[in-house]
């Protein structure tokens, strides 16, 4: 009998490729998501890369009664992948309530109901940001937690304490958080990808909408950091790859692989590009010529960073493996499937 696994944001970006992968695996994925920043179009996308259309429930994991009855109707599960956060550095910079507010109830409620239903295990979508400028580079696990950049960077600060108190309390139950860099890319068959609603915040969806023509040029935020080209320097992830370690760090939980009740791993390349150098893979990997304009840095935005993932890829078995120009045509070969499905 396969293995029900709960992913929350679950058709979100991150969250559909990872349940591709676990479908992929042979568990069996129940999602839930409230639609806030994902398309349903992402369900149809995955059964159509996988052939099963997991179940869905549309609902807000920060609605307690909601998740509850959600677990009582769905009595099998054995373990969460979260997801379910709001993300965008900057709009938590003018909206911090909304991102503490939602990503630290989403995830307490979770905690809580996964103590009085017996699921014992988690796997945590974190992120780099929790590290804030970091005195030394590549940053390791084992690198101070520093105040963070943003409101964003904060709540996974938080988050990660939180599970760690509630695992202290609750000895059965066993975690791990994954603390990621830039995910950037969509899965190679151009069915699923980044699909930010609004102005993208993120790099590489500015990127394929400015050279897809949506947008007339990109910002690049800062040409004035302590870098060699003067652009911000981050780990950029094919995505993909950041799934298939959901599943291993799933499988390791599973399987009673864990040496501790609550485990962290960074999750990256292990190699720092700038923005400047992120446009010139697009551009050699397309052969589209990109616009671009220098503007003044953005709030909350830090120098560099980039990932010392060498415990992950002892540890966990795993390693990226896609390159950054294989991962930015995927991206553009997503934005022209999306191009093709508005005609």
């Amino acid at each position: 009998m396969k293995k029900q696994i709960l992913v929350t944001g679950g058709i979100g970006y991150i969250g559909s490729h990872t349940t591709v992968e676990l479908i992929d695996s042979g568990f069996e994925v129940i999602i839930v998501d409230n639609l806030s920043n994902s398309n349903i179009n992402a369900l149809d996308g995955i059964e159509e890369i996988t052939g099963i259309r997991p179940v869905f429930e549309k609902f807000d994991v920060c609605n307690k009664s909601q998740l509850t009855s959600f677990f009582e109707k769905y009595t099998s599960i054995e373990a969460i992948i979260h997801f379910a956060a709001f993300k965008s550095v900057s709009e938590s910079v003018t909206n911090p309530l909304k991102y503490y507010h939602n990503n630290l109830a989403s995830t307490i409620n979770l905690l809580d109901l996964m103590k009085k239903k017996d699921i014992p295990y988690l796997v945590f979508s974190s992120s780099c940001t929790v590290y804030g400028q970091p005195d030394e580079l590549p940053v390791s696990e084992n690198a101070p937690v520093k105040k963070a950049m943003s409101p964003y960077g904060n709540t996974k600060q938080i988050m990660e304490d939180i599970i760690s108190a509630t695992l202290l309390s609750t000895p059965s139950l066993k975690a791990i958080s994954l603390r990621y860099f830039n995910p950037i890319g969509a899965h190679p068959s151009a069915l699923i990808g980044e699909l930010p609603i609004g102005i993208p915040d993120n790099l590489v969806p500015f990127i394929t909408q400015t050279a897809i023509g949506i947008r007339n040029e990109i910002k690049v935020f800062g040409n004035d950091y302590n870098t060699p080209d003067g652009s911000a320097i981050r780990d950029y992830l094919n995505v993909v790859d950041l799934a298939k370690a959901h599943v291993v760090a799933l499988q390791r939980l599973l399987k009673k692989q864990n040496k501790a009740n609550y485990e962290i791993f960074n999750l990256g390349t292990g190699k720092g590009i700038s923005v400047l150098e992120a446009i010139e893979s697009f551009e050699r990997a397309t052969g589209k010529k990109l616009n671009y304009k220098i503007v003044d840095r953005r709030p909350g935005d830090i120098e560099k960073v980039w990932g010392d993932t060498s415990y992950a890829n002892k540890e966990l078995g795993w390693k990226a493996e896609k390159s950054l120009d294989e991962t930015m045509l995927s991206a553009w070969n997503w934005e022209k499937h999306l191009k093709k499905q508005k005609k």
